[in-house]
């Protein structure tokens, strides 16, 4: 049983910022590495920001470069993606997600989504 609970999500004006939480159920959080996409209505998933096992290894999207932070909390078992300077196409709902190799095959598990809103 694997479960990612999101938060964190709301609406903000062009240039604030937000902070994004993603609480992993079980004991084996630790061990995988994390990933922040996000989503808007008829366009594809984009991956945002991913993150080592121990965090050490950090990734982002070259939209988000400079702006957005991921980091972890293995003993709290969370993932964060702090979100500055934000923009008006930033608005999307933004999933955490895992990749875990499980019966042959790499398997995806994925929070519920928090809806982030930027707009005047």
């Amino acid at each position: 049983q694997v479960q990612l609970v999101e938060s964190g999500g709301g609406l903000v004006q062009p240039g604030g910022s937000l902070r994004l939480s993603c609480a992993a159920s079980g004991s084996i959080f630790s061990i995988y590495a994390m990933n922040w996409y996000r989503q808007t209505p008829g366009k594809e998933r984009e991956l945002v920001a991913t993150i080592s096992r121990t965090g050490g290894s950090t990734n982002y999207a070259g939209s988000v470069k400079g702006r957005f932070t991921i980091s972890r909390d293995n003993a709290k078992s969370t993932v964060y993606l702090q979100m500055n300077s934000l923009k008006p196409e930033d608005t999307a709902v933004y999933y955490c997600n895992t990749k875990i190799y499980s019966n042959w095959s790499w398997n995806d598990y994925w929070g519920q989504g928090t809806q982030v809103t930027v707009s005047s």
